[in-house]
């Protein structure tokens, strides 16, 4: 039985040493000499600092700043750790009161707006931290922002075309706006 063991443990210690060891230094080695931005996480800095990440939403709730989608992520919203649709159903009564409730808030916040609210500002994405928003989204927040921030309604369709992202390849996906960046070039404005 000792013969049969001995190789047996001699292929557990190499192989753990060459997929456990070896392999995974390798991979971080190279993802760090070609990718360094997204092997980091792909993280947002300002001023030295790290604020975010282009991956993962942030919430924001104060009208000054673009919201982005609701979070799903429970109980801390964007919880990169804890990622997933909400699983609800469109007759899900949960689901419904969610809706209800995000379009009071988003009412509340700007009451001149009676503009149809784009589904992306009361509905979590599937995995519940998109960072992003479309552009009639971000559009729609824009009369509160230029009033709030005393901007020009331009000012801000500016700052939200110059961060609209296209199609990935040109043909997938659709536009969208980082909320974080977004936001970020809207302090950089000097105005509150």
């Amino acid at each position: 039985m000792l013969k049969e063991l001995k190789p047996a443990l001699l292929m557990l210690a190499l192989l753990t040493v060459l997929t456990g060891a070896l392999y995974p230094a390798l991979v971080t080695g190279l993802a760090q000499a070609v990718f360094p931005h997204q092997a980091n996480g792909s993280q947002i800095q300002q001023d030295g600092k790290v604020v975010g990440s282009e991956f993962i939403g942030q919430p924001f709730s104060d009208p000054k700043f673009f919201w982005g989608r609701p979070s799903s992520t429970g109980p801390v919203p964007y919880n990169a750790g804890a990622s997933s649709g909400s699983n609800l159903g469109p007759l899900n009564p949960a689901l419904e009161e969610a809706v209800k409730a995000r379009i009071d808030a988003l009412k509340a916040s700007d009451p001149a707006n009676t503009a149809p609210i784009p589904v992306d500002l009361v509905t979590a994405s599937g995995s519940g931290l998109d960072p992003h928003i479309s552009p009639a989204a971000a559009r729609w927040q824009a009369p509160r922002i230029a009033r709030i921030r005393s901007l020009s309604e331009a000012e801000v369709s500016k700052l939200i075309d110059a961060h609209t992202e296209g199609r990935q390849l040109g043909l997938l996906g659709e536009p969208r706006v980082n909320v974080l960046n977004l936001n970020l070039a809207l302090d950089r404005l000097g105005k509150s």
